[in-house]
């Protein structure tokens, strides 16, 4: 697939970019919503500013959460544009609409090198459109603002598994490349699927086994060990003759975890599942302070509810980390924004940074967790974006907003 060089002299021309930044905000002191965590503001960075450098006048498109396709003034990305603007160094024109007069006036105010970012694409609702043609109309709209010499880049990787009007049909109506983001994010996730360097650990993580059917179907031929910790292990505990007590637990998914564990026997790939869990008889509030205690793992009471890995689990998991040559990780092994069940998440971030070989987190509440129990992001060999997306690719589906640029 081409890369921003196969787009030429951008200079003078107007480039379209779908970025990633979809990020969490949080009003402060004086009432103003800031962002809490630019992670994925800070990872688009380098294609914006290699863009506007090359004297392209950047118009910015993106997604903040699920505004159900009308304006809502908790979905504004005037926040991540201000952030935008810090991190670039220089300022970012902002549209309070996405393809109305505010917009047109951003883009046709922009100069050679200046960048522009438009309000939350998803506050139109041929953004998600299931209609071809509705979603192909507010395409036109976006296309339009760049005009007949104008480009798109996809640089949005935590969006490339959605068939949407930004991500999708834009890149059928304009020249298109992909940006450095997603360029590198295919490159690291490609090789954990095609031949990765031995022992290949994946560890997973999250509330729920039906999120993750795909991957642990798909890796189970793949990998060498699979580590499962989080609120899914319950139905992997539960399928083994365990009591988990007010654990989540899907029922509707027994039958097919005990698919998993017999083909694991069968193929030789180690399910490891922990032998403590960290329990409280209540989820975390503000209205308690914690009650944790450890308890082995076939022994959850009645009464509690587990909400992390416990201390003996974490350490084997941390030594089957190390271990590894190639390690992938998708989801907290407990409720980790509460520091009484944070630890089992600790120890797996941390024997991710001391892996000789290629580490990789795989996005969403893990890469959250990272930065939040205050890692160095460079420990790690790969911090992914896109949480979903980078699991539909260990899944092995075909991703819509990548399929679409190597037409």
């Amino acid at each position: 697939m081409a890369g921003l060089d196969s787009l030429g002299d951008v200079r003078g021309r107007r480039v379209l970019v779908r970025s990633d930044l979809n990020v969490p905000l949080a009003a402060g002191s004086d009432g103003q919503s800031r962002v809490t965590d630019d992670g994925r503001v800070r990872a688009s960075v380098p294609t914006i500013q290699e863009l506007s450098d090359a004297g392209a006048r950047v118009v910015v498109t993106a997604h903040l959460g699920r505004p159900e396709g009308e304006p809502d003034t908790r979905y504004s990305l005037a926040p991540v544009a201000e952030r935008l603007g810090e991190l670039l160094g220089r300022p970012v024109a902002f549209a309070h609409d996405t393809v109305g007069p505010a917009a047109h006036a951003a883009v046709e105010g922009l100069e050679d090198g200046d960048v522009a970012v438009l309000e939350n694409v998803r506050f139109n609702p041929g953004e998600t459109s299931k209609d071809d043609a509705e979603r192909g109309a507010f395409a036109d709209q976006l296309a339009q603002l760049v005009g007949p010499s104008g480009c798109f880049v996809s640089d949005g990787f935590g969006v490339v598994h959605r068939k949407q009007a930004s991500v999708y049909d834009v890149a059928l109506r304009l020249p298109h490349a992909m940006g450095q983001l997603v360029a590198t994010e295919l490159e690291v996730l490609r090789k954990l699927t095609v031949d990765p360097a031995r022992p290949y650990v994946v560890v997973l993580g999250g509330s729920k086994v039906s999120d993750k059917l795909g991957v642990i179907d798909n890796l189970l031929g793949k990998s060498d060990r699979l580590l499962i910790g989080g609120g899914m292990v319950f139905t992997f505990l539960a399928a083994q003759g365990h009591e988990v007590g007010k654990s989540l637990l899907e029922e509707d998914q027994l039958e097919t975890v005990r698919g998993y564990l017999e083909r694991a026997t069968e193929s030789g790939v180690e399910i490891v599942l922990p032998t403590d869990i960290v329990v409280d008889t209540a989820f975390p509030s503000g209205e308690r302070e914690p009650q944790p205690r450890v308890v082995p793992a076939g022994e959850i009471p009645a009464d509690s509810l587990g909400l992390d890995i416990g201390p003996s689990s974490a350490r084997a998991f941390a030594a089957e980390i190390t271990d590894a040559k190639t390690v992938f990780w998708n989801g907290p092994m407990g409720v980790f924004e509460t520091a009484a069940f944070a630890e089992g998440t600790r120890a797996v971030a941390q024997a991710l940074t001391e892996v000789d070989g290629l580490s990789v987190v795989g996005g969403g509440d893990s890469a959250a967790a990272v930065r939040q129990l205050g890692f160095d992001e460079a420990a790690f060999g790969h911090i992914s974006t896109g949480g979903g997306a980078s699991l539909e690719l260990l899944e092995g589906k075909e991703l819509p907003g990548i399929a679409v640029l190597e037409r």
